[in-house]
């Protein structure tokens, strides 16, 4: 049996959605996409790596 693992990308101020590019989500005019590359580094590119090596299953909310 595997351990179960959660991962969000969410910002400081509360924000789950479009971490990853500008023009990722524009669900209700949303307008600030692609913070995670601004505030990234190595240390979080490792972390991230991390989660999505196999062996993973991917669990997506209601509205994906």
């Amino acid at each position: 049996m595997r351990k179960i693992i959660g991962a969000v990308f969410v910002s400081l101020d509360g924000v789950i959605q479009a971490p990853g590019g500008p023009d990722e989500d524009r669900t209700g005019d949303f307008k600030l996409g692609g913070w995670l590359p601004k505030f990234g580094d190595e240390q979080i590119g490792e972390q991230v790596d991390k989660l999505f090596t196999p062996p993973f299953d991917l669990l997506l909310g209601r509205r994906t």
